[in-house]
């Protein structure tokens, strides 16, 4: 697949994991999405990569809401949604800015107009030439890491325990331990969803994006996710992460997180040369 290629990648896991790879946005992508170890009902999680013209790609996933009704038709409904603005924004040669913003208000519409009580989580990163930028509504998450290790950006959960650990009243390992880690404050598919909007972040060659589900960072530490993600092969680093990720689901132990999910991750780097 190419640059020029504005077909969108989708991937739900719905009976076996879905793993991509191509040459998108001036970089490597690499995307993976299965659904919980051991789980007989669907993924309800929803991975999109959307080429939006040359060196410029849309890299989001969808997390349905637990505990509510379809959440698997939630995270597609939107994601679909934010592709179908995406296409026409890019017939209007829109900013990217302002069509991922008009792109979230309609897929945050268009579960709304499931009427099924539905919700999803929505978290999107643009990657624009040289420059990275985050979207947020909910508890998935992304993150951009240098190849030595320093984070350069990085989403706050929606969630108390995503609110509490930015305050510094818990630190990140209380908060995967904590009683209240599966609580999520703000969905796509409700009239109060409000989005952040992370600052424009210059990538450096080899700099490492990810997007992923609480599937991922319910089971591991932020600092684990940062090793693995920045070094070596992409290839092997998504490995790494999905490996470890699923262990954790399924191998209990007091010192470390466990909590079975459905897991999607994306991992963008940036090619050395442009």
């Amino acid at each position: 697949m190419t640059d020029a290629d504005h077909t969108m990648i989708l991937l739900d896991g719905e009976t076996v994991p879905d793993k991509f790879m191509a040459n998108i946005g001036g970089g490597e992508i690499m995307a993976y999405t299965g659904r919980a170890p051991d789980k007989e009902s669907e993924n309800q999680d929803t991975v999109g990569i959307i080429p939006y013209g040359p060196d410029v790609a849309v890299l989001v996933v969808a997390d349905g809401a637990g505990g509510l009704p379809a959440g698997r038709r939630a995270s597609q409904t939107a994601v679909a949604a934010l592709d179908k603005s995406l296409q026409v924004a890019a017939s209007e040669t829109m900013l990217l800015r302002t069509a991922i913003l008009n792109g979230i208000d309609s897929a945050n519409e268009a579960v709304l107009n499931l009427a099924n009580g539905s919700a999803t989580t929505m978290t999107v990163v643009t990657i624009e030439g040289r420059v990275a930028r985050m979207y947020q509504i909910g508890d998935s998450e992304a993150l951009i890491t240098g190849q030595r290790g320093v984070v350069r950006a990085h989403t706050m959960a929606h969630s108390p325990t995503g609110f509490a650990v930015e305050a510094g009243f818990l630190d990140e390992r209380e908060a995967l331990h904590h009683e209240e880690r599966h609580l999520v404050s703000n969905f796509i598919g409700t009239n109060d969803m409000r989005i952040d909007i992370g600052a424009a972040v210059s990538l450096h060659p080899r700099d490492t994006v990810l997007v992923a589900s609480d599937g991922l960072t319910d089971n591991i530490h932020m600092h684990e996710i940062n090793d693995l993600m920045r070094t070596g092969p992409l290839e092997a680093s998504l490995d790494a992460i999905v490996s470890l990720a699923l262990r954790r689901m399924t191998v209990e132990s007091k010192h470390q997180p466990s909590k079975p999910d459905d897991l999607s991750v994306i991992l963008f780097r940036k090619a050395i040369q442009d």
